[in-house]
């Protein structure tokens, strides 16, 4: 295997499938082994570039590599699929993998450290907390119902409907219930609240965190988020680039002389989306409050378009600012001028 100048992996739970290619481009061998002797050959192998599939597991694999001395490039899993020959078989996922990063035009994912995994790890712990609670909220509106206690869905709202109810002189059963969820709200509000904790202090040591903050409608929460999982925007090459990455550029359909643009692509992390048209939403619904060029823009966008298309196209904006302010270092700064501003859909 000294001869190896990319080595293809395959990565799984238990069994790995490696191929080894020459500098001559030419497969020098194939075989597949454990978890165990992965590790022994990533260590003995002379340093090589070593391609991966972006799944599971490959951000520690890609770790393991680097320390070892070797160069790692991880491929996103649906460029890798357009390569795949015949049978469905671990050789051809290996084959497939090393021809995708082949490609000139291939954009790929940055290792992450254990510290940005360990960030995105509790981001995933809040969101199920979230859908948690609400599933035990939309479950307990259905029940109450069919005794007649209808209550709205604003979270709050609930709430206090729930402490009047435990007033009133209800059946036991729903007594019991009703305790029994206000001790679970409870719980989960606790929870959520420790998680948001969690990402201030984070963010209080990571200077790109701080300089997203820095942007109206960038909290903590999605500041945190944007930073474990791009760092410093080091794997686009344009502003442009990152917004297309997010989803958030309209669909195009275009053949000769016809050229229509449709929704948003909705294509990268629909959780970092969801978050930003989040953060976007707030700020379209104060920017009057506000005179500076931003508002003023995103409201003349309000009052033509609508509040929706509104907040999709400050995402957009946003995430544009993110990317520059990243690459320059710099805090943002609202900017006010004497030109009349015009919004654009």
């Amino acid at each position: 295997m000294n001869n190896v100048s990319i080595l293809s992996i395959d990565l799984a739970k238990n069994v790995f499938q490696l191929l080894g290619i020459d500098e001559h481009g030419k497969p020098c061998f194939s075989k597949r082994v454990s978890r165990v002797k992965l590790h022994k050959i990533i260590l003995n192998l002379p340093p090589c570039e070593v391609v991966m599939e972006a799944c599971s597991s490959s951000h520690y694999w890609g770790r393991a590599c680097l320390n070892s001395g070797h160069q790692v490039n991880l491929i996103p899993a649906q460029h890798v699929t357009p390569f795949v020959r015949g049978n469905k078989n671990d050789k051809n996922d290996c084959l497939a993998i090393y021809e995708a990063s082949r490609r000139p035009s291939i954009r790929f994912v940055p290792v992450k450290s254990e510290q940005q995994q360990a960030v995105l790890c509790l981001h995933r712990i809040r969101e199920r907390l979230l859908g948690t609670r609400t599933a035990c909220i939309n479950q307990t509106r259905s029940l109450l119902l069919e005794f007649g206690f209808h209550i709205p869905k604003a979270y709050s709202v609930f709430k206090k409907h729930i402490h009047e109810l435990l007033s009133q002189d209800v059946q036991p059963v729903i007594r019991l219930m009703l305790l029994e969820v206000q001790q679970e709200l409870e719980s989960y509000d606790k929870k959520i609240k420790l998680m948001d904790t969690l990402f201030q202090q984070t963010n209080t040591h990571n200077t790109s965190a701080e300089i997203m903050q820095s942007i109206p409608g960038i909290g903590p929460i999605i500041a945190s988020a944007f930073s474990a999982s791009i760092d410093k925007g080091q794997a686009f090459k344009s502003a442009k680039d990152f917004s297309v990455w997010l989803g958030l550029t309209p669909r195009q359909y275009a053949s000769g002389e016809t050229n229509r643009l449709g929704t948003i692509t909705k294509r990268g992390d629909k959780y970092l989306r969801k978050q930003l048209i989040h953060g976007a939403r707030t700020v379209v619904n104060h920017a009057h409050k506000k005179d500076d060029d931003l508002n003023l823009w995103v409201t003349a966008i309000k009052q033509r378009r609508g509040v929706n298309k509104a907040a999709v196209a400050m995402a957009h904006r946003l995430a544009r600012l993110m990317w520059i302010l990243l690459q320059k270092n710099e805090y943002y700064r609202p900017i006010r001028s004497c030109n009349q501003v015009q919004g654009n859909a």
